[in-house]
């Protein structure tokens, strides 16, 4: 068996499992419940109504790779087809959207910007496509707004005015009040009385983005407004999960820092100093808004004033060196670093003054982590630095725009 023919079947396997991965987890967030970690694990019918998460959103995930791929190709530069990366944490009893994602690796290096610019902005452009294709489909054929008692029986006895008894406060039903409308969900539970509100429960809360406000807005006709799921529910909802996961990983790609795709676009709209700028500002942002309010994950976190003295100032120690980690390849002098680690941690004690309460997404560390310690902050110098046509700047600016309404700043909330 020759080199090629063990990439290709290599290729092959990591898809395969990432569809099944991607399914487990998709099944997981449709029905609310888990393969392993359950008193009723699901089986195969669960798994298959996960395909109605998974294919969306590998097929969105392969046309933004096979974006990528084609230009490589239309431009005679060598490279491979897709690395499917499988990511499925169930047996860790841990949430997952069954991927981290897909790399294609190109063979050859590209020395022409307007190549690097055409290949870069590709994939998410057509990825964004096929992304609202989905979003637009999610919106319009939405169920009526009861089938949300598929998932949460418990949920039936209120009506439709449960959101202002199960998010806000803990209340009991009584397990023969549910047996008149659902007596197999009832018989699940042992005690007679069951509780229901926050604490019964870890309620994920997913974000929003302009995309999706426009849905809500105009997709869905206004007699079927109050077929919109709410916020903590939308988890259930297999394409429009599938949807903003594909516009998150959209605007991520996005970014205008780096070897990103949204890096290449900058460099090629503004050339090398303006991009580095843009980077350093988007990326030193990106640190501000992430450990606002809760530091280094809330765990250490400086802006916690409530907690004793000592522990404040090994908050404050530990994220300072966290951030001043982050900063070592911005290709700054040691004292220059040490000025942007406390100049980021006064602006967040600033904001936290002022705004009490304010918190940004810890989450977003991780993409700061990775940019800053693998992927670089600054995009490197190209040979030929050809003029970019009018055309490829128009597509530079929308590919801009696209990040700006596919972004959430908080993706996904426990709440």
């Amino acid at each position: 068996m020759d080199k090629q023919t063990k990439q290709y079947l290599l290729q092959g396997f990591l898809f395969v499992l990432t569809l099944i991965c991607t399914t487990l987890s998709g099944a997981e967030w449709r029905y609310g419940g888990s393969f392993v970690f359950s008193d009723y694990p699901m089986g195969w019918q669960e798994f298959f109504g996960g395909l109605a998460f998974s294919l969306p959103f590998l097929g969105i995930l392969t046309v933004h790779e096979f974006g990528h791929y084609f230009t490589a190709r239309y431009y005679k530069i060598k490279v491979t087809l897709p690395y499917y990366i499988p990511a499925w944490f169930g047996l860790l009893g841990a949430p997952s959207i069954g991927t981290f994602g897909a790399v294609i690796r190109l063979k050859q290096q590209v020395n022409s910007l307007k190549q690097t610019f055409d290949i870069g902005i590709a994939g998410p452009l057509a990825g964004f496509v096929a992304a609202i294709l989905v979003v637009v489909y999610a919106f319009s054929t939405l169920p009526p707004a009861e089938s949300i008692y598929r998932i949460h029986p418990e949920y039936e006895p209120f009506g439709l005015d449960y959101a202002n008894i199960v998010y806000e406060k803990d209340t009991f039903l009584l397990r023969s009040t549910l047996a008149q409308y659902n007596a197999e969900a009832a018989a699940k539970y042992e005690s007679d009385t069951i509780l229901i509100g926050p604490s019964y429960q870890t309620s994920l809360l997913l974000g929003s983005n302009l995309v999706f406000d426009f849905a809500k807005a105009f997709i869905v006709p206004q007699k079927d407004k109050d077929r919109i799921p709410n916020d903590h529910e939308m988890i259930h909802y297999p394409f429009i999960l599938a949807g903003f996961l594909a516009l998150l990983f959209t605007a991520i790609n996005l970014l205008p820092i780096g070897q990103l795709d949204g890096g290449h676009v900058v460099y090629g709209l503004l050339g090398e100093k303006k991009s580095r700028v843009v980077s350093t500002v988007m990326y030193i942002g990106l640190i501000i808004y992430s450990g606002l309010g809760v530091g280094l994950l809330g765990i250490y976190n400086p802006f916690d004033f409530t907690q004793p003295p000592s522990d404040l100032i090994m908050g404050l120690a530990l994220y300072g060196l966290f951030i001043y980690y982050l900063l070592g390849k911005m290709q700054l002098s040691m004292m220059n670093r040490l000025m942007y680690t406390v100049g980021i941690i006064a602006i967040q004690e600033l904001l936290v003054v002022l705004y009490p309460g304010i918190t940004g997404y810890s989450g977003w560390l991780l993409f700061a982590f990775v940019i800053g310690r693998y992927l670089g902050v600054y995009h490197p110098p190209v040979q030929v630095e050809e003029p970019l046509s009018d055309g490829r700047k128009i597509l530079g600016w929308i590919a801009l725009i696209v990040f700006i309404i596919s972004f959430s700043p908080k993706p996904l909330e426990i709440y």
